[in-house]
């Protein structure tokens, strides 16, 4: 039940921004005030259907997976589900400003799969990108970013000029990155096997056992990212 509360609550996306975290937690009865963690954190996982969990059963998308793998690793942090299925960058920044309630402490930039998927210029993309990151600068949020590794349908100038936009930008604004997301299935290198056993039926979206190796490649960045929250806090 606990469980069920944390997720509701941190995907009201507000809706008890105004209580905070802790109290709206106590205030519901599941937790009581003596047992809350003064330290635990919350993470907007913000990004597209990589985030949403599109096509995975409850509890095995990224947001869930990331939960536990952080609770295992003795963190009792809070993922927020800020990912919409088929969103680009343009639509991350126009959503930047709703996103980022009072209580979320870091943020983990999704951004650009749908993007060159349909063929937007990377200097189009670098600005909206460049937006999010200077909003959460703005407001001192720490934010992992994290890249893509973009196929050559466009030409190489396009792949290279969209690849370069995620260093660069975490860089410009000292994030963490996590270069590739799909780095920790690439390395197997057999596509096939990766295709048949780590991907869903369309190709582009990782099943539940692809999650799984993308958030053990992914959780130690993550909890670099819980220990710079926790230094400025």
């Amino acid at each position: 039940m606990r469980n069920f509360l944390r997720q509701t609550v941190a995907r009201g996306y507000g809706t008890v921004s105004s209580l905070g975290k802790a109290f709206a937690l106590i205030c519901f009865g599941i937790v009581p005030a003596s047992n809350f963690p003064a330290s635990a954190s919350t993470i907007a996982a913000f990004g597209d259907s990589l985030v949403h969990g599109y096509g995975l059963a409850h509890g095995q998308g990224f947001v869930p997976q990331l939960e536990d793998w952080l609770r295992r690793a003795g963190r009792d942090t809070i993922v927020i589900n800020a990912g919409v299925s088929g969103d680009t960058s343009a639509g991350g920044l126009s959503r930047i400003g709703w996103t980022l309630t009072p209580e979320v402490d870091g943020l983990i930039v999704v951004f650009g799969g749908n993007d060159f998927l349909r063929g937007i210029p990377p200097q189009a993309s670098r600005s909206n990108l460049d937006g999010i990151l200077k909003f959460a600068s703005g407001r001192n949020i720490r934010v992992l970013l994290v890249g893509h590794e973009v196929p050559e349908n466009f030409g190489p100038a396009y792949k290279a000029d969209f690849e370069a936009i995620y260093p660069e930008l975490a860089e410009k604004y000292g994030t963490l990155l996590f270069e590739k997301i799909f780095d920790p299935l690439d390395a197997m290198g057999d596509r096939d096997l990766v295709r048949r056993d780590f991907m869903q039926d369309d190709g582009m979206h990782p099943n539940s056992d692809g999650v799984r190796l993308i958030v053990e490649s992914m959780g130690p960045v993550v909890l670099e990212l819980i220990e710079l929250i926790e230094e400025g806090s």
